[in-house]
């Protein structure tokens, strides 16, 4: 993935136990006055992270600041679309995206999400036509079965 997308790095390059550590520390220093570039780094290295539940907290950071700080919402979009699309949110990673891609149609980052999200989307809708045919399958084996079993009596 890397290699061929490599704007898009922060999909799969997490920060180390430490450097997430400083901006959980300067975060909660803050207290109840933290401020947004602050809460934006923090937010920015829980969307980096392997741990579903530190994406989320970021996201949810995200969209904090995304809705609190019109000035910073350009700054959030691509993190927000990043964040959304690593927790599988694939419909929130593109419309966040998108806005993004909107405002700066040569965007490279955006350009490799929206590539990541695309790749991802059509590859989980293969897996679920391969599902779906294999319960088809499934159900007609047992269907004929069934079918043989009742005609023996």
């Amino acid at each position: 993935m890397g290699s061929n997308l490599p704007y898009a790095a922060d999909a799969e390059s997490p920060l180390k136990a430490e450097e997430l550590q400083v901006l959980r520390s300067q975060y909660q220093n803050e207290g109840s006055y933290v401020g947004t570039q602050t809460k934006f780094n923090y937010a920015w290295g829980l969307i980096k992270s392997d741990a579903r539940h530190e994406q989320q907290e970021g996201v949810r950071l995200l969209t904090q600041i995304f809705g609190n700080s019109p000035e910073r919402r350009r700054e959030c979009l691509y993190y927000l679309g990043l964040g959304n699309y690593k927790l599988g949110n694939y419909a929130e990673a593109r419309r966040y995206n998108d806005l993004l891609i909107d405002h700066e149609p040569a965007n490279l980052q955006a350009g490799s999400l929206r590539t990541l999200i695309d790749d991802k989307v059509a590859k989980e809708g293969m897996m679920g036509v391969a599902i779906i045919s294999g319960v088809a399958v499934a159900a007609g084996v047992i269907g004929t079965m069934l079918l043989k079993g009742g005609r023996k009596r």
